[in-house]
């Protein structure tokens, strides 16, 4: 190299084929859609925290799925088609995250070991009656439901046979509401004359 004169990083560059200079326009248009996609979904937290709130009932949850769909919308990104609204896009992704994760905990809780005797198990082993103890509180909570009035009795111990509270007011003629008032009363005056059996 003769002395004075540098050499450029350009100068050894090949000129950018048409080719080349698409994709490089792709990939710029790519990730501008990428940033406006993204400043979108921010600009919807609120709202779609608000939704999340509707369908849980539970802030903590509301926080999980508001989370879980921003992921899913982040991951499904390219799937979102320009023509469609925004909004209800996010939150239908938000609506179905909350059902499946609904299902995926009801299955969760409703299985059951098949080798259990569901009809035959001895409960009162582990009740704890058969202890002096046990005995002794199962003999207060005895003259506590006796020492309720016949109004309150009645139904009580007909729910707590397993009675349901429809079929109570069948038999002893009373209104639902009734039945379901008394019931109430008769364990609110239980648990504050049993508060130390806790």
């Amino acid at each position: 190299m003769s002395k004075g004169k540098h050499k450029s990083w350009t100068d050894d560059k090949k000129p950018i084929t048409r080719e080349e200079n698409e994709i490089t326009n792709q990939l710029i248009i790519k990730v501008m859609n990428s940033q406006l996609f993204q400043q979108k979904l921010m600009s919807l937290q609120s709202n779609m925290f608000n939704f999340a709130m509707l369908l849980t009932s539970n802030r903590d949850d509301a926080q999980d799925l508001l989370q879980d769909t921003t992921l899913k919308a982040l991951d499904n990104q390219e799937k979102f088609v320009d023509n469609v609204n925004f909004k209800g896009w996010v939150l239908t992704i938000m609506r179905h995250t909350f059902i499946n994760n609904y299902h995926k905990v009801l299955r969760t809780q409703s299985v059951v070991d098949q080798e259990i005797d569901l009809y035959n198990l001895n409960l009162t082993i582990e009740s704890g009656i058969d202890s002096p103890d046990g005995a002794y509180a199962m003999a207060e909570i005895n003259k506590a439901i006796e020492a309720l009035t016949d109004e309150l009795k009645v139904p009580f111990s007909m729910f707590l046979t397993g009675f349901k509270y429809n079929e109570i007011a069948d038999e002893l003629h009373l209104p639902l509401g009734t039945i379901k008032s008394r019931i109430f009363f008769a364990r609110k005056t239980l648990q504050e004359k049993l508060r130390d059996f806790r």
